[in-house]
């Protein structure tokens, strides 16, 4: 197969100029956002440079913080296109996070990439993935943003929740167009996993967080099987719908704190067995599945 060379500043302004807006952040996530100001703190962090107006960034607080409690974080939208990822964080905070105030102090970015929610698309203006580009000088915006809005907070980060979908795209249109920007082969995986899945840290798996997460979304949806090599998108499956990537060396979104407990949620919206409706319920399952655990780990919880 010939290889082309890799991406010039032209080629990645025709791909832009290639983009359209195919629904709305302001009218979808921001409205929403704003609904949660009865009983969270709503933070304007920033707003994106190709269109300020239109792409306001926010984080939703608990009002109050409190040193007894452990902190948790859930992020939604680093690739705009996850649609329950952007959804299930503010069904959670707008349905169950009150139940857990006791316990926990609540951050939640919904929507970390809205430039890339309205466009349907995976990367940034400028071709960035924005979940291999968490860490210090980040050339996605959307990453330094967010990075400099939770300095003050990730000392006392205990968990992270970043919830994410896999969809057919990924194979039919996301991997080919980063083999033609990279100037690379890129082979589509074997298979799309067709159900729910999870992604823990290689450096730091915490297995039973992972299977508690699992238990309570099997009450919503299916979980990803095994393919015939016995792996989920190429990597070796832990447990069941579990597999691990090296986080911190992939600059995930999920490492740029030292979280005692992480995982990243992958919801297959393009299954024949689901609904947007259980798509977002099963990211919130999640969300309740490892909050139930960690509960569990605190003294007197």
């Amino acid at each position: 197969m010939k290889v082309s060379a890799p991406w010039g500043n032209k080629e990645k302004e025709d791909w832009l100029k290639k983009q359209t807006v195919k629904r709305s952040y302001l009218k979808e996530v921001v409205t929403e956002v704003e609904k949660l100001q009865a009983h969270f703190e709503v933070i304007h962090y920033g707003n994106l440079s190709i269109n300020p107006k239109l792409y306001p960034l926010y984080f939703v607080k608990s009002k109050k913080f409190y040193s007894s409690k452990k902190t948790i974080i859930i992020t939604g939208g680093v690739h705009g296109y996850e649609t329950s990822g952007v959804h299930g964080a503010l069904a959670f905070m707008t349905t169950a996070a009150f139940k857990y105030s006791d316990k926990f102090n609540f951050i939640c970015a919904p929507c970390i990439s809205p430039w890339a929610y309205e466009t349907v698309n995976r990367w940034n203006p400028q071709t960035i993935d924005p979940n291999r580009s968490f860490f210090i000088n980040s050339p996605a915006e959307e990453c330094s943003l967010f990075l400099n809005a939770m300095s003050v907070f990730i000392p006392e980060i205990f968990a992270h929740f970043d919830l994410h979908e896999t969809t057919n795209t990924d194979n039919t249109v996301f991997r080919p167009t980063k083999a033609l920007r990279d100037g690379t082969i890129e082979d589509p995986w074997s298979e799309i996993p067709d159900g729910f899945y999870l992604v823990g840290d290689t450096e730091n798996p915490c297995p039973d967080f992972q299977k508690a997460i699992i238990s309570s979304v099997k009450k919503v949806t299916h979980i990803a099987l095994e393919d015939k090599n016995g792996k989920l998108i190429g990597e070796n499956l832990q447990q069941q719908g579990v597999i691990n990537y090296p986080l911190k060396k992939l600059s995930l979104c999920t490492s740029f704190s030292n979280a005692s407990y992480t995982t990243t949620t992958e919801v297959y919206p393009d299954s024949p067995k689901v609904t947007v409706e259980i798509c977002i319920n099963a990211q919130v399952a999640a969300i309740i599945g490892g909050l139930d655990y960690l509960s569990s780990q605190i003294p007197g919880g």
